[in-house]
This record gives structure tokens, C-alpha cells and sequence, in this order.
């Protein structure tokens, strides 16, 4: 009976441990704790650290509520009918006020259910109301009109849209080797355009030079006076004058006879 009593007691022991931890239910940070009686989801929400539950009639369904990142490519037709392949990364979170909601009616696996099907038909709804050309020059419209959408998408689920990213818009083949096309051919007219320029410039400047120069020339004649050609005469003669050094020539061609001066 000694023995029995202590056998007991010490059931009693481990079964008030057991029961002690078990009224306790212990959520990790950036999660909340779904509470579940007998299967069925409470109102009341455990948020992170250590919460009291019911031992072995509720349970706790821990839910993270942190950001998520989600990247997903899609294939779809642009307005023109060009096959566009979008990459983008989108970041969500769980609403932490209605995790307990979203695990009723979805569950665990909102990624697969909710997340994936929202970005594709966002994008391949955008996607179709802009040509293939628009999608890039018009990126930071295309982008918002995608976010607006699975913003709404999102929000009936109970979640989140944070942020989202257009990495990258590939197209076929054939549409690249167009637009390279495009561009080599916008840049050859922009050369010749700047071309025509430098040569209409060039010919100005020389029109402008060759009036210059005529203008400077019909100065000079007006400067050309009677009096100033006289007096270069005079400063050509004078010149002569002083450059002679007294001595007559001394030989005559032609029918002059020859004649010396020294006699």
C-alpha cells in the first residue's frame, strides 16, 4: 500500500505537468496562433510569445504574418497579338487580424490557391491591354495597373500586397530583331539629321565668311585715292633713288651706239 500510494502520487504529479503544459501554447515571432476547438476555428487569435489554451480541446495553427516573397512567370498575348513572357516578384503578407478567416476558408496552402492564380490573371489581363512596344516604354504604368489589380485580387483573401517587381518582359525572337531593326534605323536618320545640320552650319559660316571678305575688299578700293596712288609712286621712286649707287649703265642695247660715259 506504500508503494501504491506513492505511484499515485507521482501519476497525479506528472499528470498535472502534463496537463500545465499542455494549457499552454507558445507562437513564435512574425507569426499568429490560429486557435482550433475540436477542429473548429475560434475568433479569438493568439498573437507571438506564450498564449493560455484549453489542454487537449484547443490546439493553435501557427500562421506567419512577416513578408513573403513570391516570383512567378507568366506567358500571354500582348493587345498586338506578341507573345510576352513576364517575370516579376511580389511581395505580400497575411493580414494578422484574419489569419483565423483565411484558414477557414483556404487553409494552409493560400500560395498555391490564392497567391499564384491572382498573379497570373493580373498579369495576363494587364498584359493584353498594351502592345508589345507600350509594355516597355510604358513599364511604370503597366506595373501600377498590375499591382492595383492583385491589390484587389489579394484583399479578399485576407492578405497584403506590399510591393511588386517587373523584372523582365522577354519577347519572341522575331519582335527583338524588329526593334533592333527600329532602333538602328531611328538612329541613322538621327545622323543624317545632325549631318544635314553641320552642312547647313558649315555653308552659313562660309556665306558669311565669303560676304565678310567682300565687304573688307570693297573698303580697300573705296580707300584707293588718286592722291595715295601719287604717293606711292613717289615712295616707289624715292626707294629706287636710294637703292642706286651713282653709276649710269655703261651698255645700250639695240640702235643706241655704245657710248662711254667715263670719257
Amino acid at each position: 500500500m506504500k508503494y501504491t500510494k506513492y505511484v499515485i502520487s507521482g501519476v497525479i504529479v506528472v499528470a498535472a505537468l502534463v496537463i500545465a503544459l499542455a494549457s499552454f501554447a507558445m507562437v513564435p515571432s512574425g507569426y499568429r496562433g490560429v486557435v482550433l476547438q475540436l477542429g473548429a476555428v475560434k475568433p479569438t487569435i493568439f498573437n507571438e510569445g506564450v498564449n493560455f489554451k484549453i489542454p487537449f480541446i484547443q490546439t493553435v495553427q501557427p500562421m506567419e504574418v512577416r513578408v513573403q516573397k513570391e516570383e512567378d512567370s507568366q506567358t500571354a498575348a500582348s493587345k498586338d497579338l506578341q507573345i510576352v513572357t513576364t517575370k516579376v516578384a511580389v511581395n505580400y503578407s497575411l493580414e494578422p487580424g484574419s489569419v483565423n478567416k483565411l484558414y477557414q476558408e483556404v487553409g494552409m496552402d493560400y500560395r498555391t490557391r490564392v497567391v499564384e492564380p491572382a498573379i497570373a490573371e493580373a498579369l495576363k489581363a494587364i498584359t493584353a491591354k498594351y502592345t508589345a512596344e507600350e509594355l516597355i516604354t510604358k513599364r511604370p504604368e503597366v506595373s501600377k495597373e498590375v499591382k492595383d489589380l492583385l491589390t484587389t485580387k489579394l484583399s479578399k483573401y485576407y492578405m497584403k500586397l506590399e510591393d511588386i517587381n517587373i523584372k523582365e518582359f522577354a519577347f519572341s525572337e522575331e519582335f527583338n530583331k524588329a526593334i533592333e531593326s527600329k532602333q538602328t534605323a531611328e538612329q541613322n536618320a538621327l545622323k543624317a539629321k545632325r549631318d544635314l545640320e553641320r552642312v547647313k552650319i558649315e555653308a552659313q559660316q562660309q556665306v558669311t565668311q565669303a560676304s565678310a571678305e567682300a565687304e573688307a575688299l570693297k573698303l580697300k578700293k573705296q580707300e584707293v585715292t588718286p592722291e595715295l596712288i601719287k604717293l606711292k609712286q613717289i615712295e616707289v621712286q624715292q626707294k629706287a633713288v636710294e637703292k642706286w649707287d651713282g653709276k649710269l649703265p655703261s651698255v645700250t642695247g639695240g640702235a643706241t651706239p655704245f657710248i662711254d660715259l667715263k670719257k
